[in-house]
């Protein structure tokens, strides 16, 4: 619905959303508010002029008085009123009288009142306690006092020495006559209105972050050729812009390796034909001369072209197991006789809570090399990892692998045996075609370890060096986490 509308739109229509929503539940809120408050104010109004038709006989609009007689009106005297007819059940009876102590403009007077609820017991210690108050505006307050409970009360009172007489009511403070209260209605609106715009601003914001979690984990856990949109019209422009990209760059690169493949082919030819007359060179220091320049030549064109394919990044991640991989790679090795050692991890030491069963609590070692279960490239991989034991033979004579893993890394560790070289002399042959100063006499392209910091890349990793104790020690972390 909200798709490919901007950002500055949908911020606009959520701004006003909020402004004609808030407006909306004030104007019901100060109406629910209103609207009671001229229902107590009419209460008290009836209520003083129902106190003085007491006193007059005058009828009042909305009350009907009854006089009591009988049994009725003996049970009143005896305040008996939960005896009266009609009384409710249960009865709860409250009782007051008010006496004009202090004459005023309304002229001395007393009145005795009963109110009988089936709900409750009114609360009119206020109202008794104003000495300075007027009976009859007593009266009124007590009218408003019914009006803001919702109950339907009998009311009786007694004017001076006169009888007691059934005050009806209802229409004035009864359960029917109060307002309907809205403010729960505006409180709801409010609320709905901002779980929805919450849940349409986390929407667009989830839309954004989970392309980035997709372009973050793109290395590890393998990527579409191209992205979907789903969102605001930025975001749409961005993986329309990605796309782009990433058609771009498998251009370029899948033309690289084309290039590189004609090459290679193309050279083969030359390079057979002067292998063939190499060999007819009598002189034997000429002849493997020429045979070495010619190794080299093809050698760096098959080195190039890895890295190439490395690039391309062609190869889809599945679930492997990086101890398994790193000792068939190990073995393999030392099947040709080349000194390479696998140094085995410590297992790890679990301990277990006391349970019911048991008197005390116990562990369990886990080996760590079982635990090493991640999604990778394993033929790039495999790769990277004959890089870095290449790399640490011929340098420093011996090579010494170990695997290890936390929460969020796996990290594979070759360590050679003293070659002369060190941690930020390593540093800087991960760039293409840097070679050491030692190395003269050792054959290579310096492409090695650039293929190795592609490889980690491609598996959100990092290749990292340091001085170990018996020579450089090369770290090839690989992301476990997606």
């Amino acid at each position: 619905m909200l798709s490919q509308i901007s950002l500055r739109a949908l911020s606009s229509i959520w701004v006003v959303i909020a402004l004609s929503v808030g407006l909306l539940v004030s104007a019901i809120w100060f109406y629910s508010v209103r609207a009671w408050q001229d229902h107590l104010n009419q209460a008290y109004s009836v209520g003083v002029e129902t106190f003085y038709s007491l006193e007059t006989g005058k009828t009042v609009s909305g009350i009907g008085l009854t006089h009591l007689a009988g049994t009725d009106l003996e049970n009143a005297e005896l305040g008996l009123f939960e005896r009266i007819s009609g009384a409710p059940r249960p009865s709860y009876i409250t009782l007051l009288s008010m006496t004009d102590e202090i004459d005023g403009p309304i002229g001395s007077s007393s009145i005795k009142i009963a109110v009988v609820s089936d709900r409750l017991q009114y609360k009119v210690a206020d109202i008794v306690s104003d000495l300075y108050e007027a009976p009859g505006l007593k009266f009124g307050d007590l009218a408003k006092l019914l009006a803001t409970y919702c109950s339907n009360p009998m009311v009786y009172a007694k004017v001076k020495n006169s009888g007691w007489t059934q005050i009806d009511g209802l229409s004035v403070w009864g359960c029917d006559a109060a307002p309907s209260d809205l403010r729960l209605l505006a409180v709801l609106i409010a609320i709905v209105t901002i779980v929805v715009l919450v849940t349409q601003i986390g929407n667009t914001t989830e839309a954004f972050d989970s392309f980035s979690k997709k372009l973050k984990t793109r290395n590890i856990v393998g990527g579409p050729d191209s992205y979907e949109a789903s969102g605001p019209r930025e975001l749409f422009e961005i993986v329309k812009s990605v796309n782009s990209y990433l058609e771009f760059e498998r251009s370029q690169l899948s033309k690289r390796a084309i290039v590189l493949s004609g090459v290679s082919h193309d050279l083969g030819t030359p390079a057979t034909r002067l292998r063939l007359r190499a060999a007819l060179i009598k002189d034997p220091e000429i002849r493997e001369k020429l045979e070495a320049d010619i190794d080299q030549m093809t050698g760096i064109i098959e080195s190039v072209l890895t890295f190439t394919r490395s690039e391309l990044n062609s190869e889809l991640p599945r679930k492997i197991s990086l101890a398994s991989l790193v000792q068939a790679l190990v073995e393999d090795y030392q099947d040709t006789n080349q000194p390479v050692a696998l140094i085995e991890s410590l297992p790890i030491e679990a301990k277990a809570e006391r349970s019911i069963f048991a008197s005390r609590s116990g562990s369990i070692a886990i080996a760590e090399t079982s635990k090493i279960l991640m999604y990778a490239r394993p033929v790039a991989l495999r790769r990277a990892v004959s890089n870095l034991i290449d790399n640490a033979l011929k340098y420093g004579r011996r090579a010494t692998v170990s695997v290890s893993f936390d929460a969020n890394w796996a990290i594979v560790i070759v360590e050679d045996e003293g070659g002369g070289s060190t941690a930020s002399d390593m540093e800087r042959l991960l760039e293409p075609f840097e070679r050491g100063e030692n190395t003269h006499n050792i054959t290579g392209y310096g492409l090695g370890l650039t293929i190795v910091a592609t490889v980690a890349n491609q598996h959100g990793g990092k290749v990292e060096f340091e001085d170990g104790q018996t020579g450089v020690r090369a770290k090839l972390f690989l992301r476990r986490s997606v």
